[in-house]
């Protein structure tokens, strides 16, 4: 398992998305970037790559139904799970507004070629309220078939932290500030169930996305050319949280083209060299004949 710490450009944000007003507030010492902040314990994410997120777990959507979290897997398309709550006063709308801008910019839709599942992290939260969160992200998407691939679930407490412990995302309530502390990260899921990739940000690049869903969904969508650059030009960087351009694949690509030029000439060469009347020797005996 790999141990994620928050992302340095955005912990001042999941810090202060807990612990901002709270120490206007109560007195309470401001916590600076590169403090241990005892509120933040527990917080983060502890990357668990093809691992299986646990299926049986229950919730309920949007429209009050109860459902189990395996409903949302095996269609053939991937999932990414996103772990907010509804009422977050800053943290979980930037996630939310970060994947949704990068998502408006692929041609692929959610309920078509993946499904989004928003979880919330919040016990006392319940249906009326993802039906309002729902709707206010359907309507800035504007995709018709996110309506059934985009869900929004709520649930109690046991069946939440199994989800979350199961997917490595760590979170934590303060009493004081009455808000959850937590990080920012959306997680794709292959079509099985399996974690295959994780972005802990508040900005995602269309490319990146394209790559992740092309990459979880195991070659089921996405064009050969996507596939080609996936793992023959690009590798997850995770100190960038960005796919980037890989020297070794690059070089092992043009190699393996080289290759299959060179054979592929020398196999034009010999074609037309039986298809022209036995090549040179056969054109100098023709002349000494004549």
């Amino acid at each position: 398992m790999i141990r994620c710490v928050i992302p340095s450009r955005f912990l001042p944000i999941t810090a202060l998305a807990v612990l901002g007003a709270t120490s206007s507030l109560s007195g309470q010492p401001t916590v600076l970037p590169g403090q241990e902040a005892a509120e933040m314990e527990g917080v983060g994410i502890d990357q668990k790559l093809d691992q299986y997120v646990p299926r049986d777990t229950r919730f309920v959507d949007e429209h009050g139904k109860a459902v189990v979290f395996e409903e949302y897997l095996d269609r053939d398309r991937p999932v990414i799970l996103t772990l907010n709550y509804y009422q977050c006063p800053m943290l979980c709308s930037l996630t939310l507004n970060g994947m949704l801008d990068g998502l408006k910019e692929l041609e692929w839709s959610a309920g078509e070629e993946f499904d989004i599942v928003t979880v919330s992290i919040n016990p006392d939260e319940g249906p009326e309220l993802a039906k309002g969160k729902k709707k206010s992200y359907l309507t800035e998407y504007g995709r018709e078939s996110a309506a059934n691939g985009w869900h929004f679930l709520t649930g109690d407490e046991e069946d939440i932290k199994r989800l979350a412990d199961g997917v490595g995302f760590g979170y934590r309530y303060d009493d004081v500030s009455g808000e959850y502390a937590h990080t920012a990260s959306i997680i794709f899921i292959t079509p099985e169930g399996r974690i295959s990739r994780y972005m802990n940000d508040v900005v995602f690049q269309p490319r990146d996305l394209r790559l992740a869903l092309v990459e979880s969904s195991e070659g089921r969508i996405g064009s050969a050319l996507d596939t080609l650059l996936l793992f023959n030009c690009f590798q997850w960087d995770p100190e960038r949280n960005s796919y980037v351009a890989d020297a070794w694949k690059i070089m092992r690509l043009g190699g393996v083209l080289t290759v299959v030029l060179v054979a592929g000439g020398l196999l034009v060469l010999g074609f037309r060299s039986r298809h022209s009347g036995g090549g040179p020797t056969g054109g100098l005996e023709a002349g000494g004949a004549l």
